[in-house]
């Protein structure tokens, strides 16, 4: 399963973006109506700076509709909306009951950065109007009385908490989804969604270290006759044992999944051609000299398997699993029980093999 952060903010986005975007619209709105009423009131400082808010939500709101840079205009939101809402409760004549915003802080901090940024960014800014409250009421026994500092410390913790525990449950659910959609149900392997994310993000990272990057398509031999033969019980537990084989003898940095019925995908990393077909090779002979039980019978399986790797056969997914299932049924139709690499003029003179 993908674990890797990027994966989940990309999961996070869509429902950030209109959390965001629905801010907006009401710090519009608010920002336009409470700036009128301090206006009326004479605070036009405050209304000064609801206003400007207010603007600069206008902006922000069609800044964000098509950005590929959503973090960052969250940023620019939240940072200045908060520091609006502390140069708020600081002014001297706005009333105690404007510390009530301050209960939106961690709502509104979990809700577009997550549970580990929305907390940090909740406990810096509680903090704050909390020093701005007792600087401020600290000589007026009505707002110092202990019931109510009380009732808002309760209240603001229980909101920081919920908040945070909602963000931990949404980020469990979204992994346990991702989970399901990137396994194969049968062998627990990774599936074609998996090993294109994982392909991806290895492809970035050998291009900018300069590395090989492997692909080995393995498929199992004269399968269908282990169905016929034994049954397709036998059969799922053949293809169990092989995607075990897979796990216990590649490395953990490299990653196989299944492509599909008796075929699997194997992405090595740091591994140039003539490394990768050795391993396949390894691989090969370790699953013909082991035979898996079933019903006081034996099957015995072999394999067969392409091998194409990154810039020498092509530079995407698609285009290296196309070279690699072409050798895999060039060695189908050599006999079988073999592994077919790229030619000899063709293999990467960089040669890393696994340790």
């Amino acid at each position: 399963m993908d674990r890797h952060p990027d994966t989940l903010t990309q999961l996070a986005r869509p429902h950030r973006k209109a959390v965001l975007v629905a801010l907006l619209c009401i710090t519009i709105a608010g920002g336009i109506l409470f700036g009128v009423l301090n206006a009326r009131n004479d605070a036009w400082f405050i209304a000064i700076v609801e206003w400007a808010m207010a603007g600069y939500s206008i902006a922000l709101l069609q800044a964000v509709r098509n950005t590929r840079y959503l973090e960052r205009w969250i940023l620019a939101y939240i940072l200045p909306f908060f520091s609006a809402m502390m140069v708020a409760v600081a002014t001297p004549n706005a009333s105690a009951t404007v510390f009530g915003w301050v209960l939106l802080i961690p709502l509104v901090s979990h809700l577009l950065l997550g549970r580990r940024a929305g907390m940090v960014l909740s406990l810096f800014f509680i903090a704050v109007a909390t020093l701005i409250f007792l600087y401020r009421f600290q000589g007026d026994p009505g707002a110092m009385d202990p019931r109510s500092i009380a009732n808002m410390v309760v209240l603001t913790a229980c909101i920081t908490v919920f908040s945070h525990v909602y963000e931990v449950s949404r980020e469990r659910s979204e992994t346990q989804l991702l989970r399901m959609a990137q396994t194969d149900f049968l062998t627990g392997l990774p599936n074609r969604s998996r090993i294109k994310v994982f392909f991806e993000r290895e492809k970035s990272r050998a291009t900018r270290e300069k590395q090989p990057l492997s692909l080995l398509i393995i498929d199992l031999d004269h399968f269908k006759q282990v169905n016929d033969r034994f049954g397709h019980e036998a059969g799922d537990r053949a293809l169990v044992f092989f995607a075990d084989l897979l796990q216990r003898r590649l490395r953990s940095t490299d990653l196989a999944g299944r492509l599909g019925g008796e075929e699997f995908g194997v992405i090595l990393v740091n591994t140039a051609t003539t490394a990768a077909a050795e391993v396949a090779d390894d691989l090969r002979k370790a699953l013909k000299s082991t035979g898996i039980s079933h019903d006081d019978q034996t099957i015995h399986l072999t394999m067969s398997a392409g091998v194409a790797e990154l810039g020498v056969d092509g530079d995407s997914l698609q285009a290296l699993l196309a070279v690699a299932d072409q050798r895999l049924y060039q060695a189908k139709n050599e006999g079988r029980d073999r592994i077919i690499p790229p030619p000899p003029e063709l293999t990467s003179p960089a040669i890393l093999s696994p340790g």
